[in-house]
């Protein structure tokens, strides 16, 4: 029976070894990025995401291979992995960016993550080889700070950015009693690029701790413990990387306090006054001028709340790449983008002439939901716009932000206006009075009504005309 038991635990996995291997031998020499793609899933600890991995490499190569349109820049639901699930909570990673395309090679050092955490729960102790910016987008709790001289203990609420150094040992705790504390992490490696990994001490076989990959002569050394009481410390805790408590246990933990020393304080981005706001929406930005902890890791974050049936004018970061996730809502988000398509592109380079068109733009376009991602490149126009009867909350974290800069391209404050009347006139091919007609009519700006709310608001307009005109 045991010998049954344990071949129908490898047969599984032996499957997923053999058919890996498989991939990677037929696609070794035709595509590099499916070669890698695979040997990635390798590291992925749990059996079916390995799987769903693997898969995902095959769909996306094959995408690029047949030819068909696909969008890059988006990031679903599927696009994350599961590096950790208890029925208290999961852990989940977005996979490497420039796994869709090479034109996300500028951002492929950063990954993204989500934690949720079910009320009353304890999330393991471990330490990540990346430097972390969180943002709380729901719930409340606290963060501890391990540091070799001093322990830091803050309470963690909606809107607060926390910085976590890399190398640090960091937990967590959802201390309400009915919400779900729902966290979203930058990490940036600083070892390997674009991979990361998160390492548990104070653990037990689930999740392992990296103490038992000591031998034991070396361990009980290390501790001057004979070997029987490390076992029990090491080997007893099987409940998970997120973990059920109680109240008496969540106050226990409530009693630590900051010692001594310097201290990261959490900024709130929310309890500090707007950039932009009017009835359409609201923007929330933190760079490291007003947020030091973000100064040298050269990131800004920043949050728009667009107004259900609104918009966010068309606009472009001269140097920063926007990681933007959905907190919550739906919506779509239009990007006008150059380069699509790398064949289409050097065919119009080996055809163009003078006086004829090289560049041509395409429009991409994605519907976003909770948990969407969308990455918007330095240089990109873009535009956000919130679904009906819900607001569109967008979660920025900007990268290479230092001395970046924000354009808007249509509204009040679009940049366009400081053309003067001879340059808007030879730019656009009409009269400077009709451009000006055009760039002048949107009284709004960063935030407007949408293409909906616009219908609606003119079909009332014309109403309104029927009637004083008797109609």
């Amino acid at each position: 029976m045991a010998t049954r038991r344990v071949e129908a635990l490898l047969f599984p996995l032996l499957l997923l070894l053999l058919s890996s291997s498989c991939l990677l031998a037929s696609s070794s020499k035709s595509d590099p990025e499916k070669k890698r793609c695979v040997m990635e899933c390798r590291d992925i600890p749990e059996q079916q995401q390995r799987k769903l991995c693997v898969h995902r490499c095959l769909d996306h190569s094959g995408e690029r291979e047949s030819g068909r349109e696909h969008n890059p820049y988006y990031f679903g639901r599927r696009s994350y992995q599961q590096w950790s699930r208890t029925e208290h909570g999961r852990l989940e990673v977005l996979e490497r960016f420039a796994r869709r395309s090479d034109h996300l090679l500028g951002v492929d050092n950063y990954r993204l993550a989500v934690l949720e955490a079910e009320p009353q729960t304890f999330i393991m102790p471990c330490h990540w080889d990346a430097e972390q910016v969180i943002y709380v987008m729901q719930g409340r709790g606290s963060i501890t700070l391990l540091h070799e001289e001093r322990r830091e203990s803050h309470d963690i609420k909606r809107g607060d950015i926390m910085r976590v150094p890399a190398g640090v040992i960091v937990y967590v705790i959802n201390k309400a009693s009915n919400e779900r504390l729902r966290v979203a992490m930058l990490l940036h490696p600083i070892s390997t690029p674009g991979h990361i990994e998160e390492y548990h001490g104070a653990a037990g076989r689930n999740p392992q701790t990296f103490y038992t990959s000591f031998s034991n002569e070396v361990l009980e050394a290390a501790f001057n413990t004979p070997w029987d009481k490390l076992e029990r410390v090491f080997r007893s805790q099987r409940k998970g990387e997120i973990i059920k408590i109680t109240e008496d246990q969540i106050r226990a933990l409530s009693e630590s306090k900051t010692e001594s020393g310097l201290s990261n304080e959490p900024y709130n981005l929310l309890e500090n006054n707007p950039s932009h706001s009017n009835e359409h929406g609201q923007l929330h930005e933190a760079t490291g001028n007003e947020c030091e902890m973000l100064q040298d890791l050269n990131v800004d974050v920043s949050i728009a709340n667009i107004s259900e049936r609104s918009m966010m004018a068309p606009n472009y970061d001269t140097r920063s790449t926007k990681l933007a996730m959905v907190v919550e809502g739906r919506g779509y988000i239009e990007m006008a983008c150059p380069h699509r398509s790398a064949e289409r592109r050097r065919t119009q380079e080996e055809t163009g002439s003078q006086g004829e068109q090289r560049v041509r733009y395409r429009t991409v376009r994605s519907r976003v939901s909770r948990g969407s991602v969308f990455v918007i490149p330095a240089g990109h126009p873009a535009a956000a716009v919130a679904a009906a009867n819900e607001n569109l909350q967008l979660l920025c974290f900007g990268i290479r932000s230092e001395n970046n800069r924000r354009y808007y391209l249509a509204g009040r404050n679009n940049v366009l206006n400081r053309l003067d009347r001879a340059a808007k006139a030879m730019a656009f091919g009409v009269p400077a009075e009709e451009v000006e007609e055009v760039l002048n009519a949107q009284p709004e700006s960063v935030f407007m009504p949408g293409p909906e709310r616009r219908r609606e608001e003119e079909e009332k307009g014309r109403q309104l005309v029927f009637k004083y005109a008797g109609f």
